[in-house]
């Protein structure tokens, strides 16, 4: 069982700036890629951007230099960090990571997300 834990939301006035963290633990033989998805309760859910193993970056056309997604692979973590936010980035922002647990098996799985508030 492979789990995802998140943490570094909260509450920060608009222009501010905000670090997440996205951890994977249990049985994991390799990780291919993590990602980020934000979602908004009655909004469907938003990609934000995604890494690979090999270090290839995807950051939403809309939030392209502003977020920015970094990993630590020794540590298994996924980093995403928001600069300048606005009140429109207001959201429950989720990570989620696909790779093996074992040679033949492999996994997709969701962290439990983490919310960010952008108010003044």
């Amino acid at each position: 069982q492979v789990r995802l834990v998140q943490s570094g939301g909260g509450l920060v006035q608009p222009g501010g700036s905000l670090r997440l963290s996205c951890a994977a633990s249990g049985t994991i033989f390799s990780i291919e890629g993590m990602g980020w998805y934000r979602q908004t309760p009655g909004k469907q859910r938003e990609f934000v951007a995604f890494i690979a193993s090999r270090g290839n970056t995807k950051i939403a056309d809309s939030l392209r230099g502003r977020f920015t997604i970094s990993s630590d692979n020794a540590k298994n973590t996924t980093y995403l960090q928001l600069d300048n936010l606005k009140s429109e980035d207001t959201a429950t922002y989720f990570c989620n990571a696909d790779g093996k647990v074992s040679p033949d098996e492999r996994f997709h799985t969701w962290g439990q997300g983490t919310q960010v508030n952008v108010s003044s």
